[in-house]
């Protein structure tokens, strides 16, 4: 597996903190910045890191700003991203079982590096169901190509 992964700077400390967690765990990761304290952007970090999952490059992606709100819209906007916004490890493992989510975003000020490592954890682990889940997908799908 290979995972993108992306902060604005609301979302900096986090950010190393999921980053040693994918080095513990030996996954293949980029971290694509940001890596300052200074205000940026988070559509200039969230945007290309959906689309480098979107085209196939990285198989997955984590984006972190100080709601994980900003990050989810803007990479929601990439063709063929299924973003979603996890604070709990429950909305995590049900985003891939039923959504076969291929991003989540977090929020920096909403949970603790703890918490963010569980949601990783479980997140990374767990697979898409497929069945009815897959129909529904398929309609979300059908639309995002009219």
């Amino acid at each position: 597996m290979k995972v993108i992964l992306a902060s604005d700077h609301g979302g900096i400390h986090l950010s190393k903190e999921i980053a040693s967690l994918l080095e513990e765990l030996n996954i293949d990761y980029e971290d694509i910045g940001c890596n300052c304290a200074d205000s940026v952007d988070y559509p200039d970090y969230g945007i290309p890191a959906a689309e480098r999952v979107a085209s196939g490059e990285f198989d997955r992606g984590i984006l972190i700003c100080g709601t994980g709100i900003g990050m989810s819209i803007a990479a929601n906007k990439v063709k063929g991203i299924r973003a979603a916004l996890v604070h709990d490890v429950f909305s995590a493992k049900a985003t891939r079982e039923h959504n076969d989510s291929n991003m989540i975003t977090m929020g920096e000020r909403v949970i603790g590096p703890g918490l963010a490592r569980e949601i990783v954890k479980e997140w990374l682990g767990t697979e898409f169901q497929g069945g009815r889940h897959a129909n529904r997908i398929g309609k979300v799908s059908d639309y995002e190509n009219k």
